[in-house]
């Protein structure tokens, strides 16, 4: 099974060394077929379109979940209902930060995806 590191965005750039799901249903079937190394979650995917949360339900039923979540999404609320239901049901190998990936993580992906990250270009 391929590993990949995943970012679910309907908006935001996708970060260079990351596959990028646009919807809910689409990073579940991600989830499904590979192997996640790194999942960086955000919760509104648009109006009334599933969300996070419906990811992270996703990952609960299943028992699937990645080696370190990030919860780049800018709800507060999105971000609590997620932080504190992944909390409760990930296994103890599953990292959990309530926040964005650092710089530092991503630029390091950028550098082995061969790609410069903005800031290390200014």
């Amino acid at each position: 099974m391929t590993k990949i590191d995943l970012y679910l965005d309907d908006l935001r750039p996708c970060p260079p060394g990351f596959a990028l799901a646009r919807s809910a249903e689409e990073c579940l079937l991600m989830v499904k077929e590979c192997r996640i190394g790194i999942l960086s979650l955000d919760y509104d995917l648009g109006w009334g379109a599933p969300n996070g949360m419906d990811v992270v339900r996703g990952l609960i039923a299943s028992g699937t979940f990645p080696d370190r979540i990030y919860l780049h999404t800018s709800s507060e609320s999105g971000r609590r209902q997620m932080y504190e239901a992944l909390y409760q049901s990930k296994p103890d190998r599953t990292e959990l930060y309530a926040g964005p990936m650092p710089y530092e993580m991503l630029a390091e992906r950028a550098a082995q995806a061969g790609k410069p990250s903005k800031k290390a270009k200014e």
